[in-house]
């Protein structure tokens, strides 16, 4: 005898629309626009309606939600995001992952020590950010900790990156350096913190909103990185209006679906300066007639830039060629 197949109770009531606040794993806590919160499942089959990331629902995504012939109450439809983040979800796997959508900004939380975080990464998080359309900024965290050198580092990384159009903040959870500006620059945004394992990101939440006393984690002595200590994603209201979102610490930013002619688009002083390149499909890389390699030499243009550009042009270009030979589904 044949088992049947698992089904879904068919749905029998459209409740309403409401904003997705926070993912369990398992299922969603879903803020209706009257303020009511249910907890909701999907449906087995949304999972495979062409949408090729680890999770087809995220925080910040504007739902449908019914309530089904079992009573429980099921997402069952997305409205079109006006904007996502978007990685890689290993560094091995073809899948991506949509850290939050609809989002009004992206903060990068970045430490200098215990743990460091490489100019690769906070590159990486903002071409991904320009790729999809969310305004990005920097904070660099811990400054109760910096000494002369890493305040050196800092006011170089923060000329850096102003320069380019990004701002840039210096604060400490810990201390309460730097909250001010960060708490107005926030205000009333739908604003999303990623950042590495260890950087403090849940402090630092604890401090804008006082009450929510999120599980903060001590640092490796031996590998000086941090410990995962949130486990699910969950969008928090801010006190002065707006919301923040905390993910999961992320040890990697990699990229996906970059088209190789299109990453220079995502670094702004490099697609500022290919307008000079006598080609227009110039890569940067040696080609005759290209503006952007002597912009580097002269110090125009960041070399750790310039190495993040290569980095995601070379990752692209892969991915490009495995999908001239892949087989369609």
């Amino acid at each position: 005898m044949s088992k049947k197949k698992n089904q879904s109770p068919v749905t029998s009531q459209t409740i309403g629309e409401g904003r997705v606040i926070r993912n369990t794993g398992s299922s969603y806590i879903v803020r209706l626009d009257n303020g009511e919160e249910l907890q909701c499942r999907i449906k087995g089959n949304f999972r495979i309606k062409g949408i090729r990331t680890t999770n087809p629902v995220a925080v910040g995504d504007i739902v449908t939600v019914a309530k089904a012939s079992d009573d429980a109450d099921y997402i069952t439809a997305i409205s079109p995001r006006t904007n996502y983040i978007i990685r890689r979800a290993s560094n091995l796997s073809k899948e991506s992952h949509i850290l939050a959508s609809n989002l009004d900004l992206a903060i990068l939380v970045a430490t200098l020590r215990e743990p460091v975080t490489t100019t690769t990464f906070i590159d990486r998080f903002l071409a991904t950010a320009e790729a999809y359309s969310v305004s990005a900024a920097l904070v660099l965290n811990k400054e109760d900790m910096w000494d002369d050198d890493d305040r050196e580092l800092a006011d170089a990384l923060k000329n850096l990156y102003t320069s380019i159009g990004y701002p840039v903040f210096f604060v400490s959870a810990a201390t309460g350096i730097g909250l001010k500006p960060l708490k107005e620059f926030i205000s009333n945004k739908i604003t999303l913190l990623v950042g590495n394992s260890g950087v403090g990101k849940s402090s630092l939440i604890n401090a804008l909103v006082p009450g929510t006393e999120l599980r903060t984690g001590e640092i490796s002595d031996i590998h000086h990185t941090g410990t995962h200590t949130t486990t699910f994603s969950e969008m928090i209201d801010l006190p002065e209006g707006g919301a923040v979102i905390d993910i999961p610490g992320v040890r990697g930013f990699g990229t996906i679906d970059f088209a190789p002619e299109e990453v220079g688009h995502f670094f702004p002083e490099i697609f500022r300066t290919s307008r000079d390149c006598r080609y227009s499909d110039c890569k940067h890389t040696g080609e005759p007639g290209c503006a952007v390699i002597p912009a580097v030499e002269e110090h125009y243009i960041s070399e750790s830039r310039y190495a993040s550009y290569l980095s995601i042009l070379e990752e692209a270009s892969e991915e490009a060629g495995a999908d001239k030979y892949r087989k369609p589904f």
